[in-house]
């Protein structure tokens, strides 16, 4: 086992525990890692333990380096768990039991290993098995508290149909939609294409097919029409079985970081995501690989800024969530904002446009992780 487990402080001056979990199954994988490291450099260690656990691609949770300088992309190459564990077979075992925080290491042929309790756990795991309420609710039967929202507004947040009639019942604008369900694709493709071209009939191309429990724009293609609209369909499918199609809104793409405070959810400034010219649309590479810039604080005037932070807020309410939010909206060219989806664990690395915007609105990278980890403090697991 890795020589480089902290121990756990005497209990009497012990100093809250945070496990910062990261990876995971999902396709963000490598994001997450990004992510983590970003976290690990930034929290403060004469403030809190940390213990670094990461997820690898199967699913197995293991003890990572604290290193992250090494959790970075570099020369367009995506970082993994498996390149940060020490032990290929060692594991991590966060107890069941709600009356005990406890996380256990164990190695094949070795007697398991306590290595203390957990107070709270930071996960910056995006996707599915992570963001989309399945942690949250394997935290919640250990009676751990974490960073974020809870088991609900994390599926509604991974789940962007659900997540659009949820906005859609409480009053805020949605853009064109339509769902194409597993069973409808698997069982008579002609009938879903003819659903998909009333769709366009009504709304016109191009359209954007996209998987419905994703993030990261992994999985999106734009289509002008239907040749490449199977290819489009599948690859959306490669990542998740139910796609969504999207109708083309124009106007102005705009995002707002939500975060809870003490007294309340309040807004960021919000920012611009300026057409890239370089690519079709604000993809995977336009995000982390070229790092297309954002604008923060958005070209707005007061009236609409005022608004955006409203309507922000209202869908973190919405959707029940706590923590933290990133709310992306387009500004059509009638002047009103559509809300095109929330984001309940947003990306987190210093160029995200999350923490960019709370820098700009007065709060630092290091106070944003410490007011998350200390909300998650505040609360208690369970019904609430």
């Amino acid at each position: 086992m890795s020589s480089d487990i902290p121990p756990q402080s005497p209990e009497q001056s012990r100093k809250p525990r945070v496990a910062v979990v990261f990876g995971g199954r999902s396709s963000e994988h490598a994001i997450s890692v990004v992510t983590a490291g970003a976290v690990l450099r930034a929290i403060d260690r004469t403030k809190y333990d940390v213990l670094p656990i990461g997820i690898t691609t199967d699913g197995r949770w293991a003890l990572t380096a604290d290193d992250p300088e090494r959790m970075a992309i570099t020369d367009r190459e995506l970082p993994s768990v498996a390149q940060l564990t020490e032990s290929p077979d060692g594991a991590v075992v966060l107890s069941a039991d709600p009356t005990s925080r406890e996380i256990v290491y164990t190695e094949p042929g070795a007697v398991p290993k306590a290595l203390g309790d957990v107070d709270v756990v930071f996960p910056v795991l995006h996707g599915p098995y992570g963001e989309d309420g399945t942690l949250q609710g394997l935290l919640e039967l250990a009676g751990v508290p974490y960073v974020g929202s809870g088991v609900l507004a994390s599926a509604v947040g991974q789940d962007k149909e659900y997540m659009k009639r949820v906005f859609t019942s409480f009053g805020l604008a949605v853009g064109p939609y339509e769902v194409i369900r597993p069973r409808e694709w698997d069982n008579d493709r002609d009938a879903a294409r003819r659903k998909i071209a009333d769709f366009a009939g009504e709304h016109g191309w191009p359209l954007f097919i996209k998987p419905a429990r994703g993030g990261s724009s992994m999985g999106i293609t734009k289509v002008d029409g239907f040749d490449g609209l199977d290819e489009a369909i599948e690859e959306a499918r490669r990542h998740d079985p139910k796609i969504l199609v999207e109708a083309l809104l124009r106007g102005r793409e705009i995002e707002c970081g939500v975060l809870e405070f003490e007294d309340g959810p309040r807004a960021s400034v919000p920012a611009e995501i300026p057409p890239v010219s370089s690519h079709d649309f604000y993809d995977f590479e336009a995000k982390y690989i070229d790092s297309a810039p954002g604008l923060v604080p958005a070209p707005l005037t007061a009236e609409q800024t005022e608004r955006v932070r409203e309507l922000a807020v209202r869908a973190f309410d919405a959707a029940s969530c706590e923590g933290l939010v990133r709310a992306d909206f387009f500004l059509g060219e009638d002047g009103e904002f559509v809300i095109n989806e929330i984001n309940t664990l947003p990306g987190f690395t210093p160029i995200s446009m999350y923490p960019r915007m709370w820098q700009e609105s007065g709060v630092s990278y290091p106070e944003l992780v410490d007011l998350l980890v200390q909300a998650a403090l505040r609360r208690t697991t369970g019904l609430r």
